[in-house]
């Protein structure tokens, strides 16, 4: 890899102000949950819930009278998701593991079932949907959150690392399986589920010269499979140098990036009739 200090180049400096986005993504769930109407008081499965991330936006709208029960299969993100529950003192978030598509008609019925990156990863969605709905009282509502790569790099100067390092992502879940354009296809998806569709949001994630996204943190997160997919060599990544090298891209183009689109969707279960 290039070193600009020993060229004795002029390394790029950070400009004066940053703005962060780490939280972006979770400013844009938090504005579907709110518009979906998911409030203090009910009771909400968090599908997928991983290691917590929206299970704990949860607890802050449902309170004290309201419940979490997030359900995942990964035994040690469950455990991680504990741990934080335990630090923020929460006694309305549960943990159970279990398979989203074999869920039994055990801790139902629910006012409400959320995820966030999970469609886009499962091999018969509609399938899935239809069991997490069958968890809902009548009217409850399904509101999902997933990245979609559709129509994304968005730049109007070359960024070529920026891109590069964007396809790492979408070359590494796709060759998991994931599916990159859920998001056009998320609101069929639930339609074929029985569900009526109330709204349908696509954002996206802008990245500027003085803004930061934490792409370097999420590569850091999936090294390994990366690696494992024959997506990129470890000397091509190089994890201690990358998220300057993004920066640097950026402030040298004094230009943004459009890294991925965001789609919100929300759909209720129909009153039997």
């Amino acid at each position: 890899m290039s070193n600009e200090a020993n060229r004795g180049e002029k390394t790029i400096q950070e400009p004066a102000y940053k703005l962060s986005l780490t939280d972006s993504v979770d400013e844009m769930t938090v504005r579907l949950l709110v518009d979906a109407g998911i409030g203090p008081g009910m009771r909400v499965l968090d599908v997928g819930c991983g290691s917590g991330d929206v299970s704990l936006l949860l607890a802050k709208l449902v309170g004290t009278e309201g419940h979490v029960t997030g359900i995942d299969r990964d035994g040690p993100s469950l455990e991680m998701a504990r741990e934080r529950v335990r630090k923020h003192h929460l006694s309305n978030i549960t943990f159970i593991k279990g398979d989203i598509c074999a869920i039994s008609p055990g801790p139902g019925p629910f006012d409400a079932a959320v995820g966030r990156r999970v469609i886009m990863y499962l091999p018969e969605p509609v399938d899935a949907i239809r069991k997490i709905a069958a968890q809902l009282r009548p009217g409850g509502v399904v509101a999902f959150v997933e990245h979609d790569a559709t129509m994304a790099p968005g730049r109007l100067k070359p960024l070529p690392l920026q891109e590069q390092v964007s396809g790492w992502i979408r070359k590494t879940i796709e060759y998991e399986g994931a599916d990159i354009h859920i998001g056009f296809n998320l609101p069929l998806l639930f339609e074929q589920a029985g569900l009526t569709v109330e709204h349908v949001r696509a954002e996206a994630i802008i990245q500027t010269p003085r803004t930061q996204y934490p792409t370097a943190a999420i590569i850091r997160a999936m090294f390994s499979r990366i690696i494992k997919a024959g997506v990129a060599t470890e000397e091509e990544i190089d994890l201690e140098t990358l998220e300057q090298r993004l920066l640097d891209e950026r402030v040298k183009a004094n230009s943004i990036y459009v890294s991925d689109m965001v789609f919100t969707v929300w759909a209720r279960k129909p009153d039997p009739e």
